[in-house]
């Protein structure tokens, strides 16, 4: 039987790896089970595609956010722009924000575009979704003093331990293809803890595609390999993680 439900909550498909056969791809997606995609902006031009892909697909959405490494040249109204943008209908998320210490950026500008983006994240009661790679402590630090009402940690790659300081702030994480790798201890430790209704599944797409296609293009029907392997770490059937997640999901980004 062919799964169904499967929301991708994470995804960037105006990548241009998808420049060959982006229109038919997104077109099967949904004959392969696949009932949501949030497409997460870096900045504000891909935030326009997004959109624009939400208005072509009814399954597609758009998160509208400016990622850390994408800070050059970020023009004084940024702020005003995304206000506007998250107005369109399907908008459903501010994202993807946060740090990145993994590539050498300078950090004070990263820490002060996030500010400032969870401060709007508060303007609009809006959902947030969050990038933390190698910036535990601080991205932690932020989420204390902002409080976003929903915030997801996207790809999340911390321990169980922030994993349970998170839930503490009621935040959402969303796990990818990374939970399949062969090293992947603390996904695995985190898939095992997760509250199930704080769980979102995502591709990160074209990105971190699931065993066994690793090292070829994701897309948001591969999720089924993730849901997999959740479901043999929970003792869940794979169809329940998918219905599960899928809920939570809908539920965070507003979607009905």
């Amino acid at each position: 039987m062919g799964f169904t439900n499967i929301f991708d909550a994470h995804a960037h498909y105006d990548d241009e790896k998808f420049s060959e056969d982006r229109e038919t791809l997104l077109s099967e997606l949904p004959s392969k089970g696949v009932v949501g995609v949030v497409n997460a902006a870096v900045d504000i031009v891909s935030a326009e595609t997004a959109l624009s892909y939400g208005e072509r697909y009814p399954f597609m959405y758009a998160a509208v956010g400016v990622h850390p490494e994408n800070l050059e040249g970020l023009q004084e109204d940024y702020l005003d722009r995304l206000a506007k943008l998250y107005e369109r209908e399907k908008a459903v998320a501010i994202g993807e924000i946060g740090l990145d210490y993994y590539w050498d950026i300078e950090r004070e500008p990263q820490q002060r575009v996030f500010g400032e983006q969870l401060s709007l994240v508060n303007d609009l009661n809006a959902p947030v979704v969050i990038h933390d790679r190698d910036a535990h402590g601080d991205t932690l630090a932020f989420l204390k003093k902002y409080r976003p009402k929903k915030a997801l940690l996207h790809c999340f790659s911390g321990s169980a331990e922030l994993m349970r300081e998170l839930m503490r702030l009621d935040c959402y994480i969303s796990l990818g293809g990374t939970v399949t790798f062969k090293n992947a201890r603390h996904s695995v430790e985190v898939a095992r803890e997760v509250p199930i209704d704080k769980l979102l599944l995502e591709t990160d797409a074209p990105y971190l595609t699931p065993v066994p296609f690793r090292g070829k293009r994701n897309d948001s029907s591969l999720i089924l390999y993730t849901a997999t392997k959740i479901a043999q770490i929970r003792g869940m059937s794979v169809q329940e993680v998918l219905d599960k997640t899928a809920e939570n999901a809908k539920y965070f980004y507003g979607i009905k």
